[in-house]
């Protein structure tokens, strides 16, 4: 019989009770056995051709030689594990103290509001992703005193740290972009690192055997310009494949990020490049930890594109989270297009 770990929240343990493992996710075990698909763009020389290509082939790649510290990187995972493995009561007491502009805690779902509070449909049955989070706003270093909080005041320093990094990764990477889209500077807007947040991740261990079919994340896309993600050994991240519309796995590499190209940033193009459809498997023998980190444009900036109604970030933001709210799912960009024979 398996024991469920009382850090993870109620609603993850009573699979524990009688369940066999049962290997959901075998990602991590063929990790090191498959040849990795997705085109991969060196940071330190990027080559705006490859990077076409794999903005519209793909909406997603490897980044390479991004010149985060791999201690640094080492650093995150460790104080992640040690806040994750608190019991989930303490959990909620701990993050109950503090407040949301420095850092919220989350469970079954990844739809969040503005102030960092779990989203869901009004009414009707509640289908839990098997993932619990932390959201950090990253708008303005933390001024909050958390010298009784030590816990979480160390982990928020290193992630304002690694904040910084990512920052410079995006920068980069829309401005090489932004080249090839030949986007002018009037729309530096659309990338405002002020928008920036960081969501870590971890995907408890998940027992139920098919049926009921359990994800990690479910099926999606990202609503940023860019999201840029660190996966911590353990597998489960899958893309669909534009080119044959299959799974593919997008599995961990030591030294390197995966970059999602996210609603905003198909607008932004005009829909020459995509907004990559993503979800997350789960495993019954390994947890599985990642760091994602999203930007946005700037509130005021409005999006102009031949394709959609001009709109705004929290313009979409708040359609999103409306649709969440009555029918359970986002809809996304459809509800902006103005014309039917635009590809989605």
């Amino acid at each position: 019989m398996q024991q469920f770990s009382p850090s993870y929240p109620p609603c993850f343990r009573h699979q524990f009770s009688d369940q066999t493992p049962n290997q959901l996710s075998n990602n991590d075990k063929n990790n090191h056995e498959q040849q990795d698909p997705l085109p991969s763009i060196d940071l330190q020389q990027i080559n705006l051709k490859q990077l076409e290509s794999a903005c519209t082939d793909w909406g997603i790649f490897r980044l390479v030689n991004h010149g985060i510290p791999s201690g640094l990187l080492s650093e995150l995972h460790e104080h992640a594990v040690k806040i994750f493995e608190l019991e989930f009561e303490s959990k909620q007491r701990l993050f109950e103290s503090v407040s949301s502009s420095v850092m919220s805690y989350f469970w079954g779902t990844p739809a969040l509001t503005p102030a960092g509070v779990a989203l869901r449909k009004d009414e009707g049955t509640v289908d839990y992703n098997w993932v619990e989070g932390l959201n950090i706003p990253l708008s303005q270093p933390s001024q909050v005193d958390l010298v009784h909080q030590p816990l979480i005041r160390d982990f928020r320093r290193l992630l304002e740290s690694y904040g910084v990094h990512l920052e410079r990764l995006a920068k980069s990477i829309f401005g090489a972009m932004s080249q090839n889209l030949k986007l002018s500077e009037d729309n530096e807007c659309y990338l405002s690192p002020s928008t920036g947040q960081l969501r870590v991740y971890r995907y408890p261990r998940c027992c139920f055997d098919n049926p009921p079919k359990v994800w990690g994340m479910d099926v999606h896309t990202d609503s940023s310009v860019v999201t840029i993600l660190n996966q911590f050994e353990v597998g489960g991240l899958q893309i669909l494949s534009p080119k044959d519309n299959a799974w593919i796995d997008a599995k961990p590499i030591p030294n390197t990020l995966i970059v999602h190209l996210g609603d905003m940033m198909q607008a932004i193009s005009n829909d020459k490049y995509k907004s990559v459809k993503h979800r997350v498997l789960v495993n019954s023998e390994k947890e599985r930890f990642s760091i994602g980190y999203f930007v946005f444009p700037g509130d005021d900036c409005v999006i102009q594109s031949p394709n959609y109604k001009p709109f705004t970030y929290p313009d979409f933001r708040a359609q999103v989270q409306q649709d969440v709210k009555t029918l359970g799912l986002k809809v996304g960009l459809s509800r902006f297009k103005l014309t039917d024979n635009v590809d989605s």
